[in-house]
């Protein structure tokens, strides 16, 4: 029990670390610009505390990984928190391993929150040590899941850098349709962001508030014996329902803002475990996302990818381009090896077959496919530059969707996935 404890007080550590590391980093890059200040002294100063909070930060996720390992019996990596923790970890390793390399130390202002969020949202997820399902005991779960992560981490540093160079070379102040369009396309990709901060914002802050609504939900049995059966079963909300469960009736609904009753009830096609609750928290967290996003650019006066562009001036955006083909160029054969050789070995041993065309197998394959092609794209077609970027930028996205959106939207609304 005592691993469980330390494991759990080095997972709170290193998300603080981090977050002051966050802040270190941005008095590193924003600070030197304060008067009667030596800018090169300054950064350097900053940059030395900003990665000795961030390193102490990891230390103490691995110290997680190793007390809950302990406890387990198995690498940490057999659920949603456990796996989404690990990758958190892993993208600072990949973001330390880079940074070492090429010593940027803005790529701290931009890998550091990417690194919280994910944190966040595996917080999210149940946190008990669970018994291993016969299927997963097997030395091949260690090797898919952790060189998938693994890969994964470095294709978010080339993300991160890919986004860098981008919010670096687009012109916000033109006015022709190419200019316009790359802004448009940029500042979805931070409103994207947004969206994930708002499913954080709003499942923290009715958790926290204690928040329950309870539906008794009527689910059809359908056999060759007997027709219409049905058997009542309990579908709890953590968040005020907007749309209720299909075929369901309230129970207990605590009113918020004047709204008792949900305004609309999930479609038939939709009738599986969690559907209408995840369809629900996929609307609060867009409903979420959209209201702090123009809170925050309200705040700025400008869009957010206008406001972060003058962080980035002073680098070299060839520097970033290289950054993120490096990165890539090595995320991609152990992402190869864990997402798909490996992943189909074990699938062959576990089910008795390579290829079931499961959601996640098959958005890990669209995953693999996407970055192949970027890397025939950059080594063959000489897509360099603001192309390449673009294409680390949607790649990282596709990612987020296979490791998110198809736990959350896809298999959520068909089958068992979930949050606490």
């Amino acid at each position: 029990m005592i691993f469980l404890e330390i494991s759990r007080a080095a997972f709170m550590i290193a998300f603080f670390l981090y977050c002051a590391a966050f802040i270190f980093y941005i008095v590193a890059v924003t600070g030197k610009t304060w008067r009667n200040r030596d800018p090169k002294r300054h950064e350097q100063k900053w940059g030395r505390i900003s990665f000795a909070a961030s390193s102490l930060g990891l230390v103490s996720h691995l110290v997680y990984c190793g007390t809950r390992w302990a406890y387990s019996g198995h690498v940490p990596v057999s659920n949603m928190y456990e796996f989404m923790t690990f990758l958190s970890m892993m993208i600072m390793i990949a973001f330390t391993v880079v940074f070492l390399i090429y010593r940027k130390i803005l790529l701290g202002v931009f890998a550091l929150p990417l690194a919280i969020i994910i944190m966040a949202y595996a917080a999210v997820f149940p946190q008990e040590v669970q018994p291993l399902i016969p299927s997963l005991r097997s030395i091949w779960l260690y090797i898919h899941v952790t060189l998938a992560a693994t890969g994964e981490s470095f294709f978010a540093v080339g993300f991160i850098a890919g986004l860098m160079y981008l919010l670096r070379v687009i012109d916000f102040r033109g006015t022709d349709k190419s200019a316009r369009r790359q802004k448009r396309w940029i500042e979805f990709t931070f409103f994207s962001i947004m969206i994930v901060v708002g499913f954080l914002v709003s499942v923290f802050a009715f958790r926290a508030a204690g928040y329950e609504a309870v539906f008794i939900q009527n689910e059809t049995k359908i056999d060759s014996q007997v027709q219409g059966d049905s058997t009542i079963g309990k579908e709890v909300y953590q968040l005020p329902p907007i749309v209720a469960p299909y075929h369901s009736e309230p129970e207990q609904i605590k009113p918020f803002l004047g709204m008792a009753q949900p305004l609309f009830e999930a479609p038939s096609w939709m009738n599986g475990a969690n559907a209408g609750r995840k369809l629900n928290t996929i609307i609060w967290a867009i409903l979420t996302g959209a209201v702090l996003y123009v809170l925050i650019r309200a705040l700025l006066r400008k869009p957010l990818a206008q406001a972060l562009t003058p962080a980035v001036r002073a680098i070299d955006p060839d520097d970033l381009d290289e950054i993120s083909y490096r990165a890539i160029a090595i995320g991609f054969p152990i992402f190869t090896l864990g997402a798909l050789v490996f992943a189909m070995i074990w699938a062959q041993q576990a089910w008795g077959r390579f290829w079931g065309w499961d959601p996640k197998e098959v958005w890990a394959l669209i995953t693999w496919l996407f970055y192949s092609a970027y890397l025939h794209l950059r080594l063959s077609r000489g897509f360099q530059g603001r192309r390449a970027s673009w294409l680390a930028v949607l790649g990282f996205l596709v990612v987020m969707f296979t490791l998110v959106g198809v736990n959350l939207v896809i298999a959520g609304l068909h089958s068992y996935a979930g949050t606490d």
